[in-house]
């Protein structure tokens, strides 16, 4: 059996072109006061690798140009489309007036566990991902739709933010692709 790996331009991967007009999964990734440059060019990196529709990037979150995202984006800022928004709050109202129904990524009361929640084709989501020591912002749980929470089982309590968003961003591109 050959296991040779594959040089960069057998991948056949998209050029940014390409993947601008490429389907997308119906997901929006929101982040809530994501203070750390480089989670945030990780959401970028795994957003381009399962085709997110958009990032919305708000409070103290950083945006492109930054040298810190494009360092873990490697380029994934030039691909996935990408907007600013002051506050969260009303980026979350925005997007459920637009129909989106608004998951956040947190440990609180009554969470759904993400290995118990499947993700309906015919419906458009917003997850939101929070600050790293501070999570998402209790005003922005009371107006999403609901909590989804990573079960977990060892000593720690809480992911990085970026492994969260790969893990939730997975689950959902298995659902909706």
């Amino acid at each position: 059996m050959n296991r040779r790996k594959l040089k960069i331009e057998e991948l056949n991967r998209l050029s940014i072109d390409a993947f601008r007009s490429a389907g997308k999964i119906p997901l929006v990734v929101v982040l809530d006061n994501v203070r750390s440059r480089n989670n945030i060019g990780s959401v970028f990196r795994t957003s381009d690798a399962f085709r997110v529709k958009e990032i919305v990037l708000c409070g103290i979150t950083g945006t492109p140009p930054d040298p810190e995202i494009h360092k873990t984006a490697l380029g994934a800022e030039d691909s996935v489309g990408w907007r600013y928004a002051g506050d969260t709050l009303s980026a979350v109202h925005e997007l459920k007036e637009q129909g989106y129904e608004v998951w956040s990524i947190e440990q609180a009361q009554n969470s759904v566990s993400l290995d118990t929640f499947v993700p309906q084709k015919e419906h458009f989501y917003a997850i939101v991902l929070g600050h790293e020591v501070h999570g998402v912002q209790q005003e922005v749980i009371d107006a999403s739709d609901g909590c989804l929470e990573i079960p977990q089982f060892g000593t720690k309590h809480s992911l990085n933010v970026s492994v969260t968003a790969g893990i939730v961003i997975w689950d959902f591109f298995n659902a909706l692709r």
